[in-house]
C-alpha cells in the first residue's frame, strides 16, 4: 500500500509539472509501454506457438488497462466473452451481427451514462469505446465469411472470416497491448496473419520483421507532435473560449486563436496515435505489402496521414487524413452496408449519427458531426456549381490565382476546423454556445446559411453552361 501511495504521489507531482492530469499521464505512460512490450515479444514470442502469443497479449494488455482503470477493466472482459459466446452459438449469421452490434453499443452507452462527467473522460469507457468497434467488426467479418464470395466488396474479401475465432484469439485481438486503450482499429484477419508469422521476411521466416527503423521514425514524429501540443497549450486552452476576456479581444486575434486551438486539439490525438502506431510497427503488426521498389511498407495501421493533414485546403482532406482507421471502419461496416437505401446523403447521415452515438451522450458530439455533414455538403455543392459553369471553371484555372487561392483555402480550413471542434471539446450546450458567441457565430453564418442563402444566389448568378472541349 505504501509503494502504491508513493507511486501515485510521484505521478501526481509529475502531472503537475507537465501541466496535465494524472489519468492523462498514466495513459501516456501506458502508450509508451507498448515499445518495451514489443521488444519482449520480438525476442521471446515472435514466431512461437500462437497460443503463447495470445496469452502474452492478453496478460500485458489487461495489466495495462488494470493499472489505469482498476476493476472496471472487467467490463471489457465481459463484453468480449459475451461476443465470443454469441458467435459460438449463432455463428456467422445476421442475427449474431445484430446482437453483437446492439449489445456492445448499448453497453457502451450505459457506461457513458453512469461513468461520464462534465469534462472529457479518461476512464474505462475509453478502451471500451475502441473495443466496441473491434467486436462489431469481428461479427461482420464472420458474417461475410459465410456469404458467397462474389457478393462481397473488395475490402470485405480481404478480412472475411470463414472460421469462428477461438476464445484466445478473441481476447488476444481485443487486448492487443499497443492498440487496446486508444486504437488503432484493425481486423481479426490482420491479427491472425500477424501471430501466424505471415509478416516475417521471406528470407528469415518466423523471425521478427525489419520494422525497427520505421517504428523509430513514427515514434520520433509522435514525440515532436507531443512537444508542439505542449507548446501550443501555453497560448490556448478549452476554457479560453468561454471566458469574457476572450470575447473582448479583437476579431482578428480571436480568429487566429481559434485556428491555433483547433490545431492544439487535433495534435493531442495525433501525437497519441503516432506513438501507438510506432509501437504497432515495432511489433510488426502494420505490414502492408511492398511498394513498386520492393520495399516493405509499414503503414497498414496509419491513423494520421501527416502530409495530407498539414496541407488541407478542404474539409474532405481532414476526413482522408485524420483518424483514418476509424473512418475506414465506418465506411466498411456502416456506410457501405446502407447501399440498399439508395441515397448517399442518407447513408452518410446515418454513419455520422452512429459515430456521434459511439463517442458519447454529450450534445457537443452530435453538433460536431452535424457540422461535418453540413460542411461536406457545402463543399460538394460549391464544387458542383463551379464545375457546371464554364466561366467559373476557367476563372479558377488561371495560373496566377493558384497561390492566392491556396492561401485562402488554408486559412479557411485552419479557422473553421477550430469552429467545428468547439462543441466536440466543450461538450455542453451552454459552453459551446458561449464559445460560438465569442467568435461571432462565424461558422453558423457561413455553413448554416449556405443552402438557404448563398447557394441559391450563386446558382442564379452562375447558371449551368456547357463547357466547350479545347
Amino acid at each position: 500500500m505504501a509503494k502504491e501511495n508513493s507511486s501515485c504521489f510521484i505521478l501526481e507531482k509529475i502531472s503537475e509539472q507537465v501541466g496535465t492530469s494524472e489519468p492523462a499521464l498514466k495513459l501516456l505512460l501506458t502508450v509508451l509501454a507498448g515499445y518495451p512490450l514489443a521488444l519482449i515479444h520480438r525476442k521471446y514470442f515472435y514466431g512461437k506457438d500462437v497460443s503463447l502469443q495470445h496469452l502474452f497479449f492478453i496478460a500485458s494488455g489487461f495489466s495495462m488497462g488494470y493499472w489505469n482503470y482498476g476493476r472496471d477493466m472487467f467490463h471489457c472482459v465481459f463484453t468480449t466473452f459475451f461476443t465470443y459466446c454469441t458467435l459460438f452459438i449463432l455463428k456467422g449469421t445476421d442475427i449474431s451481427v445484430a446482437i453483437t452490434l446492439i449489445f456492445n453499443l448499448g453497453y457502451l452507452l450505459i457506461g457513458y451514462y453512469y461513468a461520464s462527467t462534465d469534462s472529457y473522460d479518461i476512464n474505462w469507457t475509453m478502451p471500451q469505446c475502441i473495443l466496441t468497434l473491434r467486436l462489431i467488426g469481428v461479427a461482420f467479418d464472420l458474417y461475410d465469411g459465410h456469404q458467397p464470395v462474389e457478393t462481397l466488396s473488395k475490402d470485405s474479401k480481404k478480412v472475411a472470416l470463414q472460421k469462428r475465432p477461438s476464445l484466445l484469439e478473441m481476447f488476444g485481438h481485443a487486448f492487443f497491448p499497443a492498440s487496446f486503450l486508444v486504437g488503432p482499429q484493425f481486423p481479426m484477419k490482420r491479427y491472425q496473419e500477424f501471430v501466424s508469422g505471415q509478416y516475417s521476411e521471406k528470407e528469415t521466416p518466423n523471425q521478427p520483421p525489419d520494422s525497427i527503423d520505421a517504428a523509430i521514425r513514427r515514434f520520433a514524429l509522435g514525440v515532436l507532435y507531443l512537444v508542439i501540443f505542449q507548446v501550443l497549450g501555453i497560448f490556448v486552452s478549452d476554457d479560453l473560449f468561454i471566458s469574457d476576456e476572450f470575447g473582448n479581444l479583437s476579431f482578428a486575434r480571436r480568429i487566429l486563436l481559434l485556428g491555433i486551438w483547433g490545431r492544439y486539439t487535433l495534435y493531442k490525438y495525433i501525437s497519441c496515435w503516432l506513438l501507438t502506431e510506432g509501437a504497432c510497427i515495432l511489433f510488426g503488426l502494420t505490414h502492408n505489402g511492398e511498394d513498386e521498389n520492393g520495399e516493405v511498407q509499414w503503414n497498414g495501421l496509419e491513423n494520421i496521414k501527416i502530409s495530407i493533414f498539414e496541407n488541407t485546403t478542404e474539409f474532405g482532406h481532414f476526413i482522408q487524413s485524420f483518424n483514418v482507421n476509424t473512418n475506414q471502419w465506418s465506411a466498411q461496416y456502416i456506410y457501405k452496408r446502407l447501399k440498399f437505401l439508395g441515397n448517399r446523403l442518407v447513408s452518410q447521415s446515418v454513419t455520422l449519427l452512429f459515430l456521434a452515438v459511439w463517442h458519447g451522450l454529450h450534445s457537443g458530439y452530435y453538433v460536431c458531426f452535424l457540422f461535418e455533414f453540413i460542411v461536406m455538403y457545402m463543399e460538394r455543392d460549391l464544387k458542383s456549381i463551379v464545375k457546371s459553369n464554364e466561366t467559373l471553371t476557367r476563372f479558377f484555372d488561371i495560373p496566377q490565382l493558384q497561390l492566392p487561392l491556396q492561401i485562402i483555402l488554408r486559412i479557411y480550413t485552419f479557422v473553421f476546423m477550430g469552429w467545428c471542434l468547439l462543441p466536440f471539446a466543450l461538450l455542453h450546450f451552454h459552453s459551446y454556445m458561449k464559445a460560438f458567441a465569442n467568435v461571432d457565430y462565424i461558422g453558423a453564418v457561413l455553413f448554416l446559411l449556405w443552402p438557404i442563402v448563398y447557394a441559391p444566389i450563386l446558382r442564379l448568378i452562375f447558371k449551368k453552361t456547357k463547357i466547350r472541349s479545347e
